[in-house]
């Protein structure tokens, strides 16, 4: 009895936690990201704010209390998660196949060059995204549905998800049909495939934030 009232309290908390969140991002998107853009025009600055301060304030902050407090719970605990030993030699072959993916784009393109828009700011970007992305979507959400490795619901509802989150800012930059047209959503949903196995195999948040953060890096770097 007492497994179940956990269980169902644990539901509770996802769903509400994942619809307050949603529609908190989806306003913050739509509605207020264009009003930061145009009253702070220093880039990096920008970025701070929007990347470091308010995303972690609105994701990871809330997960990490969540994970706390339903520590019980979870597959991996808070702790963890951030100090198991990883062998990271285990991982070296997707960070290789990162890179050969960006090299086959570059070749594909037929010429090298850095994005104009890659500096500070997008480092920022990076180094940010990558934690509070994870924090929220195999930390918190996938730690807390899946119970077997081997039961793939948890792993493919995460995929959706972490998808649907990303709709807001394609509907504010103008790439919502564009992206399902083009089927480029479906690459969205193979890395979340890979962070979410990632993070499951080796018991570690810190390995999907590495891989999250490197991927993020050669995109804006070559876009």
């Amino acid at each position: 009895m007492e497994n179940n009232v956990k269980k169902s309290s644990l539901t509770k908390a996802i769903v509400i936690h994942f619809i307050i969140f949603y529609a908190v991002w989806a306003v913050y998107e739509l509605l207020l990201i264009p009003i930061l853009d145009d009253a702070i025009t220093n880039d990096v600055i920008g970025k701070l704010l929007k990347d470091g301060v308010i995303k972690n304030l609105v994701w990871t902050v809330p997960a990490a209390i969540l994970i706390k407090h339903y520590s019980s719970e979870m597959h991996i605990s808070l702790k963890n998660m951030f100090t198991e030993k990883v062998n990271w030699l285990k991982y070296l072959l997707v960070f290789i196949a990162f890179t050969a993916y960006m090299l086959f784009l570059i070749l594909r393109k037929g010429k090298f060059e850095i994005s104009s828009e890659f500096g500070i700011g997008t480092l920022i970007t990076v180094l940010f995204v990558g934690l509070t992305e994870e924090m929220v979507f195999r930390g918190w959400l996938l730690n807390a549905t899946v119970k077997d490795e081997k039961d793939w619901k948890p792993i493919a509802l995460n995929m959706v998800m972490f998808l649907s989150i990303h709709f807001p800012i394609w509907i504010r930059e103008g790439l919502f049909i564009p992206y399902f047209a083009s089927l480029n959503f479906i690459f969205l949903m193979i890395l979340s495939l890979i962070f979410a196995l990632a993070f499951l195999k080796s018991k570690s948040i810190v390995v999907p934030i590495a891989l999250h953060m490197y991927w993020d890096l050669l995109a804006f770097m070559i876009e």
